[in-house]
């Protein structure tokens, strides 16, 4: 396939050499390897700790060993060692979902009443002050070169497009007006969900089982790109996901009940964020559990946002995968 584009200067990537995994620098339709030498660092997340993003761009200048985008297959541009997540993010996003019967229990009352309690959760939210934040793993991250292998348990697999925030100097304890100090850039994730786990009926009130929702092999498909976050604005991004071609998700950043300044510092207060994690930043309106559409064997999702590409992810059965 074409790698889909990102409209920054420059922004990095992954990609297979032979048998090797190695980081690059993408510029325009062409990308070349970086070595610890061009880096000025051990590694990428070495490199996050303390990104020195004008050497990048004297490179990006230069007549280096690069090769064409198109012939790259690109694999997940971060290898974070945390995965942290948004929940409750997009107002709609969770009405839809509440309307669309994923409670903890059969939605009580007339469509109006269930959207006006829906409407009233999210204020509350709202008016705490607090986001909502919880973990995933960093092994479920993979690239688009990797079809989404559709677990046999559940016929219910949704997908959640989002902004992920890839961290660059370790932040721990920061204030909200700090907290951007410590963003290095950003990339795309689909973070997909098994609905019906989510809530399983036989732990009762007890809570919501992220874990066995959220974590099957493959179920966060990230990037193509790190794009700097010199180059972003994070407050007011298009949010597009595509089933098949057909337009399921369509948003703005700015719909986020809280910005990404709010979601770093909070997830700093309990534990260190370490350069190259990922800090999902929440799901728009538009998920499966709303269509009831749920993915399927032979779907592909395209997820843009912008300025920072796109990603086309492959759903095969897990028989055949």
């Amino acid at each position: 396939m074409t790698n889909a584009r990102t409209t920054a200067p420059f922004a990095l990537a992954r990609y297979r050499q032979g048998d090797d995994v190695v980081l690059g620098l993408v510029a325009g339709e062409r990308i070349r390897p970086l070595e610890a030498a061009d880096l000025g660092a051990a590694d990428l997340n070495a490199f996050l700790a303390a990104p020195d993003w004008d050497r990048l761009a004297g490179l990006a200048q230069t007549e280096g060993p690069w090769s064409s985008l198109d012939d790259a297959t690109l694999v997940a541009p971060v290898e974070p060692r945390q995965v942290l997540q948004a929940g409750a993010n997009y107002r709609t996003h969770v009405v839809q979902l509440i309307m669309g019967g994923l409670t903890k229990g059969d939605p009580d009352g007339t469509p109006d009443e269930i959207r006006a309690r829906a409407e009233k959760i999210m204020d509350v939210r709202a008016a705490s002050g607090r986001p909502f934040i919880f973990l995933g793993l960093a092994q479920c991250v993979v690239g688009d070169d990797v079809a989404l292998s559709l677990p046999s348990y559940s016929e219910v697999h949704d997908w959640e497009l989002e902004l992920a925030v890839v961290i660059g100097r370790e932040a721990f304890r920061v204030d909200r007006a700090d907290a951007l100090d410590h963003v290095a850039g950003y990339t795309i994730t689909n973070d997909v969900t098994t609905r019906d786990l989510v809530f399983p009926p036989d732990v009762g009130d007890i809570g919501a089982d992220w874990f066995r929702s959220k974590n099957a092999p493959g179920f966060l498909p990230t990037g193509p790109f790190l794009v700097p976050a010199t180059f972003v604005d994070p407050s007011d991004l298009a949010v597009r996901l595509e089933l098949n071609g057909e337009v399921m998700q369509d948003a703005t950043t700015a719909e986020l009940l809280f910005d990404v300044a709010a979601l770093v510092s909070t997830a700093s207060q309990t534990l260190p964020l370490l350069p190259g994690d990922l800090l999902l930043t929440g799901s728009p309106a538009g998920n499966g559990q709303h269509w009831k559409r749920f993915l399927r064997d032979g779907d592909v999702m395209t997820g843009t946002i912008e300025g920072l590409g796109t990603q086309v992810v492959r759903c095969v059965a897990e028989e055949s995968a």
